[in-house]
């Protein structure tokens, strides 16, 4: 059975699958393909949001116990992970809200900003994901 945080995971590795699908159809100019994968990439990142908080509220914080030079590191890449975060809630929310109500070019000023922020979110819970729970997990007890 997959863990909460191994859950969170895969669907931040979902979502930054689907964003790289999406941006690739509509450079190739199929709308249809690109709104089901941008679609379905928001869909990800919700279910990922509610799982996320409803682990932490119940589990608290885990600790990083990696020691040395991956600590500045881990720290730094949490960091810029967890503020650009909170950013993407609202850009995300906007760019959608403009696609949907079909106002394509300012769809496209904001998603050129959405998508690269929104890809380093996703990969990096992911980097993050590992380094905390496989790479640099609490010795056990």
């Amino acid at each position: 059975m997959l863990s909460h945080a191994a859950l969170n995971a895969s669907l931040n590795a979902t979502s930054a699958l689907l964003l790289s699908a999406g941006y690739v159809m509509i450079r190739r100019r199929r709308v249809l393909a690109h709104k089901s994968c941008m679609g379905l990439a928001f869909l990800s990142s919700t279910a990922f949001l509610v799982s996320y908080v409803t682990y932490h509220a119940r589990v608290g914080s885990v600790g990083f116990h990696g020691q040395g030079w991956i600590r500045p590191i881990y720290f730094t890449l949490l960091a810029s992970h967890t503020i650009l975060a909170a950013a993407i809630v609202p850009l995300a929310v906007i760019t959608l809200s403009r696609a949907l109500r079909e106002q394509f070019d300012r769809h496209k000023r904001i998603a050129r900003w959405t998508l690269p922020l929104w890809l380093y979110v996703s990969i990096t819970g992911v980097v993050i994901y590992f380094l905390l729970y496989h790479v640099y997990a609490a010795p056990h007890a």
